[in-house]
This record gives C-alpha cells, sequence and structure tokens, in this order.
C-alpha cells in the first residue's frame, strides 16, 4: 500500500492546524464550562507551594487508586486571590499541606501554550477543612492516650531543684528572650542548655522532633519547649504526632510555654506541665527554686539559728558563773605555787655553795688525769705510723729492683705479666736499679726449644708481677 501524492490544488483529509484544534477546544470547553460557572471540587493536595506569591497545587482523588495514569487536576490561585485567602486560613490554624482532603469552589481554564486544563481557585470550604484538622487531632489524641503516651511524661518526677534546663527554642526569639530573662533576673543560678531549632514553617515540626531527640543526649534535670505566640497555622507543628512523640517519650519532665491562650495544643497534652506564654513557665522554674530554699534551706537554718542563739546565751550565762569559779582558783593555786617556789628557792640557795666546792674537786681531779692519758695515746700513735712506714717502705719499687728484680713493660708503658701477651717484633723495655735496656722480641712462647739460647737483653726468670730475676 502506496502513501497517495496530493495534487497542488487539492487539500488532503480536511486537516487542522494546531491553532485551529485549540481554537475548537477552547470552544467546547468555554460551552461546558464558561468563566461564569463555578464548581467545587473535592480533591486530596499532592503537592503546593507559595513561593512565588501564587499558589499552586496538584489534587487527585482521595479516595481513587493511585497510579502513575491516575488523573491529577492542576489548580492555580492568583497572587490578588491567594494572599487574603491564606490570611483567613492562618487565622483559623489552617496551613495547606501535602495530605489534605480540601473542598474548593472556581472556574476551569485551558491554558492554549501548554495545552493545560487547570482549575482557577477562588474560595476553599474553611468548615471542611476545621473540621478535617479537628478529627486528625482528635484521632492522634485517641491513638495517643491508647497507647498510654498522654501521661507518660506527666508521671514522672521534677528534682526538687531543677538547675539544669534543656531548652528547645528559637534562639534570639522573643519567646527564648522572655524564658531566659525570668531565670537571669531570678538571681538564682541556671545551667541552660539551648538547642536551637524553628518553631514555625513546614518542616518545623521536623525540626522540633529533631531536636529532642538530640536533647536526650544531654544530661538536664528538666526539658522546656517555648514559642513566642503566633496564629493558629504557626502552632500548627506542636499538634503534629511526631513532636507529641518526641515530648512523651523523653526521659526527663518536659515543660511547654507555647504562647497561646487558646485551645492546647497536643504538645501541652503529653507535656509533664503546660504554661500559656515562655514567661509563666521561666516564673514557675524561679518559684519552684526559691519554695525549696524556703523550706529546705531558710526556714530550717532560721530554726537553727534561733536555737544557736539560745543555746549560746545559756552557754555564756554557765561560761560567767565558770570564769568566777576559774579565778578564784587561779589566785590560790598562784599563792601556793608562790610559797612552794619560795621554799625552793632558800633551799637551792642553802645547797648551792656546797655543790659548786663538789663540781670543782671533781674538776680539778679530772684535769690532772688528762696529760698522762694524752701521752700515752700520742706515744702509741707514733708507733703505729712507724710500723706502717716499715711495710709500706718494703714493697716500694725500688728497694725491689735493687734486691735484683727487673721490671718489664711493653710500648704503651703497661707492665707486661705473661709471655703470651707478647708476640714476635714487638719492642719491650727492662728496668733495673741502676737503668734500662730496650730490646725486641725475637720469638714467641713455645717457638724454641729448651736448649735454644735465649735472646739477648732478656732476663731468664719471669716473676708473677711480670718482673724478671736478673
Amino acid at each position: 500500500m502506496s502513501a497517495r501524492q496530493p495534487q497542488h490544488d487539492e487539500r488532503p483529509y480536511d486537516a487542522l492546524s494546531v491553532a485551529e484544534l485549540y481554537d475548537e477546544v477552547d470552544d467546547v470547553l468555554g460551552r461546558a464550562f464558561p468563566r461564569s460557572r463555578l464548581l467545587w471540587v473535592r480533591g486530596e493536595i499532592q503537592h503546593v507551594s507559595d513561593r512565588t506569591g501564587h499558589c499552586y497545587l496538584d489534587l487527585v482523588d482521595p479516595d481513587g487508586h493511585r497510579s502513575r495514569q491516575a488523573p491529577v487536576l492542576k489548580v492555580k490561585c492568583w497572587r490578588t486571590t491567594w494572599q487574603p485567602l491564606r490570611a483567613s486560613l492562618e487565622r483559623e490554624g489552617i496551613r495547606l499541606e501535602a495530605g489534605m482532603v480540601v473542598v474548593m469552589r472556581g472556574s476551569l481554564d485551558f491554558y492554549r501554550p501548554r495545552a493545560e486544563v487547570s482549575f482557577v481557585l477562588a474560595e476553599i470550604d474553611v468548615t471542611a477543612l476545621l473540621g478535617g484538622v479537628a478529627a486528625r487531632r482528635a484521632a492522634l489524641v485517641r491513638t495517643l492516650h491508647a497507647e498510654g503516651l498522654l501521661d507518660r511524661n506527666r508521671s514522672l518526677p521534677v528534682p526538687a531543684v531543677p538547675r539544669r534546663i534543656g531548652l528547645v527554642a528559637s534562639p534570639g526569639s522573643e519567646g527564648y528572650r522572655d524564658f531566659v530573662g525570668q531565670l537571669e533576673s531570678s538571681g538564682w543560678s541556671f545551667l541552660v542548655t539551648v538547642v536551637g531549632t524553628t518553631v514555625q514553617g513546614r518542616s518545623s515540626h521536623l525540626a522540633l522532633t529533631a531536636a529532642l531527640r538530640r536533647l536526650r543526649g544531654i544530661e538536664c534535670d528538666i526539658a522546656v519547649v517555648v514559642r513566642g505566640g503566633g496564629s493558629k497555622a504557626d502552632l500548627a507543628p506542636f499538634d503534629q504526632e511526631a513532636v507529641a512523640r518526641a515530648i512523651a517519650t523523653m526521659p526527663v519532665p518536659v515543660w511547654t510555654g507555647i504562647g497561646h491562650s487558646g485551645d492546647e495544643s497536643v504538645a501541652d497534652l503529653v507535656a509533664h506541665r503546660a504554661y500559656i506564654t515562655p514567661t509563666e513557665c521561666g516564673r514557675e522554674l524561679v518559684a519552684r527554686v526559691a519554695r525549696f530554699w524556703e523550706a529546705e534551706v531558710a526556714g530550717p537554718a532560721d530554726v537553727v539559728r534561733r536555737g544557736a542563739e539560745g543555746a549560746i546565751r545559756e552557754v555564756e550565762q554557765r561560761s560567767a558563773g565558770a570564769r568566777h569559779h576559774l579565778i578564784g582558783a587561779a589566785r590560790h593555786q598562784l599563792r601556793w605555787h608562790g610559797d612552794r617556789v619560795a621554799g625552793c628557792a632558800a633551799a637551792l640557795q642553802a645547797l648551792a655553795p656546797r655543790r659548786v666546792d663538789l663540781e670543782d674537786a671533781s674538776l680539778r681531779h679530772r684535769a690532772g688525769r688528762l696529760p698522762p692519758l694524752a701521752r700515752t695515746h700520742v706515744d702509741r700513735g707514733v708507733e703505729r705510723v712507724g710500723a706502717m712506714r716499715r711495710l709500706v717502705s718494703a714493697f716500694d719499687i725500688d728497694r725491689q729492683l735493687e734486691r735484683g728484680y727487673t721490671l718489664t713493660l711493653d710500648a704503651r708503658g703497661v707492665v707486661v705479666r705473661s709471655a703470651r701477651s707478647l708476640a714476635p717484633g714487638d719492642a719491650i723495655e727492662t728496668r733495673f736499679a741502676d737503668g734500662s735496656v730496650r730490646s725486641l722480641v725475637d720469638a714467641g712462647p713455645g717457638e724454641h726449644d729448651g736448649d735454644s739460647a735465649a735472646p739477648p737483653g732478656v732476663g731468664d726468670d719471669l716473676s708473677s708481677e711480670g718482673g724478671q730475676r736478673a
């Protein structure tokens, strides 16, 4: 089968151009869904974005089968409509997020450059959204209660003096300053460890959860989560399940000061204690420490002070009586010991001359014995010195040489004590009483037989001290 070749003046197939096709589509959609016709549409948010000032959403069927072929409705809301609509939602504590089922009103639009059919948002059923948010919150509370998490943190004991505080807050924010300001102005010493986090925004609940988990690894007496108020939408992260579970499972009591005066958030419900503002939370911590100080320190100290003052007065009275008694006894003892000292002095005065005479006689007797004893010791010392000199002179080397011994030294001047320490060709020096001679070793020990004559200049006999007999 071959393709037909049309003639130049013939128009094939009655074909439409792209623009003509879009004109027909636009005309059909315009008749079926005119812009004046506002439609109510229900769907689940798959994606939401409003970073440009306009709002763009992707809606899917909330009860439909999820697949790659599932229909998606592109929704757009222009800035002039979206800004007041978003403010209205935030006043009710609503923030559009993925997973929400919404009912909205608007018109159908056909965007020719992309051949895209979209929905222009004009109104959102806030009542339905509020009902959905309340239903989800109630379901979460029931789940936490069934798992025993609603009262778990509340059952933890609070230390009598909670000084180590783990603070989850946005550093520098109003809530942070209000809470820390109460502690700083109290006059008490608190150790505050701050785990910084964001407390509003789409992912703030994830940041809050991560901060609470980091706080688990920090040693503290109590954990505090604060925020300086905001709209209902700003406080929505504190209704998230992840934040509630993180607070409920903390190993230490958690106090909240989220800064709202309306309904309690889920975080408040699972916390150990919830306060309306960060200021109230900090004030209660200070009051708790002050109550402990008054009950356990200042009060007992005052009782001890009053008891001590009474005891001191009683002791002073007893000590005054004892002082008078001691003064009388001391005077009596002084008089008695004075009389005794006077008697002893008189006795000493009488005995002193006789004692002096006896000691003088003993001293003269000992002085007379000293000269003979000294001379005897000196004579004995002289005799011992002479004997030692004679003994030393008997071993004098010159005396040994005069007796006929010789002294043999090697080239280094070291005494030769064995023939084996010499080798042929070694120079040796032989000392006699009247001089010395130098010679060379002709042969080592054992190289000549017993009949061989000794070389000239070498003695016959070797002494044990290395000398030779001449």
